[in-house]
């Protein structure tokens, strides 16, 4: 292995290449697609982390288990005068593949709403050339508050968080 890392290697054009042709052949919702069965299985991992965590470290649980796989994320509150949290990647592995195919970074950020039970909004990314991937993460009390408020057709909102296969966290 260590003179394997001495060499280039083409992975990131090999998956891109890869992803080009299945946009080609098959369409932009087979990319869509693609993204989304790859980060189930990092959801799948993630989801006993993050749901044994108390609410209020949810975050926190989520970047520890991301900085664990090589991302380098932490999780801070929102910068003055916000509400919510911020989750910050300092490191993404698949940057130079997702500057091309931004359903990564989209598959990515929904699976973050749904392991954390709350919306999420991507503010910055490392593959649209910027120095961190940033997330906000709305604070649940508040995403309680406008889902019940704005449930559809006046139903009474779901509160569980729902996990793959729809398991309850």
């Amino acid at each position: 292995d260590a003179g394997r890392s001495a060499f280039e290697h083409a992975y990131d054009d090999l998956a891109t290449s890869a992803l080009r042709f299945l946009a080609e052949t098959s369409g932009p919702a087979a990319v869509a697609e693609f993204a989304r069965r790859q980060l189930a299985d990092l959801e799948h991992r993630y989801l006993p982390v993050v749901a044994g965590a108390a609410a209020e470290q949810r975050v926190q649980a989520l970047a520890q288990a991301l900085s664990a796989d090589g991302y380098a994320a932490s999780a801070s509150g929102a910068p003055a005068g916000g509400t919510g949290e911020q989750l910050c990647q300092h490191h993404c592995p698949v940057a130079h593949v997702a500057a091309e195919f931004p359903e990564l970074c989209e598959a990515e950020t929904e699976a973050f709403g749904r392991l954390l039970g709350t919306p999420v909004q991507r503010l910055a990314t490392i593959a649209r050339g910027d120095g961190v991937c940033t997330t906000h993460v709305t604070d649940r009390s508040l995403a309680a508050g406008t889902a019940r408020q704005q449930g559809p057709q006046g139903q009474e909102p779901m509160t569980d968080i729902q996990g793959p296969e729809g398991s309850s966290l």
